[in-house]
């Protein structure tokens, strides 16, 4: 036991999950700290099973990028409300029933998490990003928590830059 301990780099610092900043391109409107929580990409391949006789073996397929969430607080002014639907409504406009165009709505977005002194040591790009899910989050007179947004975001890739 003593032996795998001394294989463990000396000046070890780990990530950690509050070290954070999700980065919305400025012309949503969409501040960094109104961020609360998200998930980091996952990724899943489809295995494509290759029968022969009486067993089978296994090669990779098609892989795809699961949605993203995010937890937002709900200031009152800017507010994180407002923003997001603006968002929203590039997408689906409610009051009309349009929809918009894809290169309007899709958006890239940054993950970036951060080393105790604030540097960049891993950066997602998740591109063609959009919001397919919204929820206002419920409200409650015998509570005074803080007002939140929860929101699915969809991509179409995650490119891990480092």
């Amino acid at each position: 036991m003593a032996d795998l301990l001394m294989k463990m780099p000396i000046p070890y610092e780990p990530k950690r999950q509050n070290r954070f900043i999700l980065r919305f391109p400025s012309t949503l409107g969409i501040n960094e700290w109104f961020v609360e929580s998200t998930s980091r990409p996952h990724i899943t391949i489809t295995p494509v099973e290759i029968p022969f006789l009486n067993t089978s073996t296994y090669v990779a397929g098609r892989f795809t990028w699961g949605t993203i969430n995010a937890k937002f607080r709900d200031p009152i002014g800017p507010s994180a409300s407002q923003a997001l639907m603006e968002w929203v409504r590039l997408c689906a406009e409610s009051v009309t029933g349009r929809m918009g165009y894809a290169a309007g709505y899709k958006k890239n977005i940054d993950l970036e998490m951060l080393d105790p002194t604030g540097v960049v040591v891993e950066k997602w790009i998740m591109e063609g990003s959009w919001l397919s899910d919204v929820n206002f989050d419920s409200l409650a007179y015998n509570t005074d928590a803080i007002a939140s947004i929860t929101a699915t975001i969809r991509m179409d890739r995650c490119i891990l830059v480092y």
